[in-house]
Formats: C-alpha cells, sequence, structure tokens
C-alpha cells in the first residue's frame, strides 16, 4: 500500500512538472498577458515643400518667384521597414513585413507659416512597432473637398520680372503614387524606439518645374524645367490661372512635355529621387 501511494505521488508531481514546461512556449503570463510586451513608439509623417516655396526663388528665367499657396492632397501615406532596403531607381513594390498607414485624404499648405516654418505636419499613428521605417509611399490625388478641391496640386504666386508682375494659379488634375527609399538628408528619419517618436518626410521639389536661377544653366535640372517663361507668355491682364487641360492646349509642346516629365519627378523623400507611377 505504502509503495502504491508513493508511486502516486511520484506521477503527480512529474505531471505537474512537465505542464510546467510546455505552458513556457505560449509566451504569457497569468491572465493571458504576453511575457513581454511589443515595443512601440509614434511615427509622425510630415510633407516639406522647402526653403524654395517658404522663402521663394529665382526661376532659370529670371521670374522672382513667391508662394502664398501650395495646396498637395495625399492620400495612402504608407510607411515601411523596407527588407531589402527599396531601390527608387528599379521601381516595383516595397517588400515589407511591417507597413504603417496614416489613414484619410489630406490637403496640405506647404506654404504655411513664415520663411522659416519648418516642415508641415500631416499627421501621426501611435502604437506602431519599433524598427527602421526605411521607405515610404503616398498617393497626389484629386482632392474631393476644400481648397484644391478637384485638383491634386494647387500652386499659388507672384511672379515679378523686370518691372512686370504675374498673379498665378497653377493647378494640376492629374494623380501620382510616389515611393521612395530611406530619407537622405542630413539626418536619418524614420527610426522608432519604445516609447520614441521619429518622422518620415515628403519632399516636395518645385524648382524641378520652374528651374532654379542659382545653378548653371546646363545642369540636368535646368534643361529638364520648363521654368516659368512657358506659363508667363499665357497671362492674361497680368493673371495666369490655368490647369494642365488648358496647359496641354496653349503652352508649346516642348514645354508642356517637360512640364509633365518634371511633375513625375516632385516628389523625393529630402534629396532621395522617388519611383512614380502616373495613375
Amino acid at each position: 500500500m505504502k509503495k502504491f501511494l508513493f508511486d502516486a505521488v511520484i506521477f503527480i508531481f512529474l505531471a505537474a512538472v512537465l505542464s510546467g514546461c510546455g505552458s513556457g512556449d505560449t509566451g504569457k503570463q497569468p491572465g493571458g498577458e504576453k511575457a513581454e510586451a511589443e515595443k512601440t513608439g509614434t511615427l509622425q509623417f510630415t510633407a516639406n515643400g522647402e526653403d524654395f516655396i517658404r522663402q521663394g526663388f529665382t526661376s532659370k528665367d529670371g521670374w522672382e518667384l513667391t508662394f502664398d499657396h501650395v495646396y498637395v492632397n495625399l492620400v495612402d501615406v504608407t510607411a515601411y521597414q523596407a527588407d531589402p532596403p527599396y531601390d527608387a531607381d528599379k521601381g516595383g513594390e516595397v517588400q515589407a513585413e511591417t507597413e504603417v498607414v496614416l489613414p484619410g485624404a489630406h490637403t496640405v499648405d506647404l506654404a504655411e507659416g513664415d520663411e522659416n516654418a519648418p516642415p508641415i505636419l500631416v499627421g501621426e499613428v501611435k502604437d506602431v512597432p519599433a524598427g527602421h521605417y526605411n521607405a515610404i509611399s503616398w498617393k497626389m490625388l484629386k482632392a474631393t473637398e476644400g481648397p484644391a478641391r478637384g485638383y491634386s496640386l494647387v500652386i499659388i504666386g507672384k511672379a515679378v520680372k523686370d518691372g512686370k508682375t504675374i498673379d498665378f494659379t497653377i493647378k494640376n488634375e492629374h494623380e501620382y503614387k510616389y515611393t521612395g527609399g530611406e530619407y537622405i538628408g542630413d539626418e536619418r528619419k524614420g527610426i522608432v524606439t519604445e516609447g520614441g517618436t521619429a518622422d518620415l518626410e515628403m519632399t516636395f521639389h518645385f524648382d524641378h518645374i520652374f528651374g532654379d536661377a542659382g545653378t548653371p544653366a546646363d545642369d540636368e535640372l535646368n534643361v529638364g524645367a520648363p521654368g516659368f517663361e512657358p506659363f508667363a507668355s499665357l497671362a492674361e491682364d497680368g493673371v495666369v490661372d490655368v490647369n494642365m487641360a488648358e496647359l496641354k492646349e496653349k503652352m508649346l509642346p516642348e514645354a508642356y512635355q517637360k512640364l509633365e516629365e518634371m511633375l513625375s519627378t516632385l516628389g523625393h523623400v529630402g534629396e532621395g529621387h522617388c519611383y512614380c507611377e502616373v495613375l
């Protein structure tokens, strides 16, 4: 009888030990909680028209440009922990197991603030997985409401040359998707640490449209940019107010072709190029 009781105690003890070993693989503590919570932080998305928009600049053909409003309508803004790193020169889809989407459509004014204003905060997503978000994509679609309604891009400003002043509004109804890799600039971006906040920037290079007098005339930028003169030639009583359909009809074909091509290069990640799909 004693042997039977001893064997029973040993059996119960071993069963309890084995059961305890098996429960460790679930990664949970009593109450169903994970043994180690996932590390998370906050990811902010910004849009930057750079000093070209905030401070104004001189076009390749000598027009002094200043900007009152530059509206871009941003949709499906998505950050990725890309593996392998995204190559914008090759294009294609981003390969990533972790991605974060900023919900909604966001019309932002890149000219908002004074000449020293920081990039515009488009929005943020909290409790995102920690790690390096080294790629970003966004669509520039026609706005359904607000100051850019019916257009993906609206540029409003003033141009001055040789005592002549032109008030201009240039509206773009075409739509684009830009995809870029890691931000290229003075600092690295998109590195989310536990409890921390990081940002990713959508950068827009408007010198690609108007050219830049501060860059050599034979530079690739100025050779490709239409400049402001093709717009100025359409002025009536000192005003230019046109969309892309009207520009295609009225602008010289070579200038319009340059404009179409350079609009596809508008989106950047700092100084890094983006792959563009015209939608």
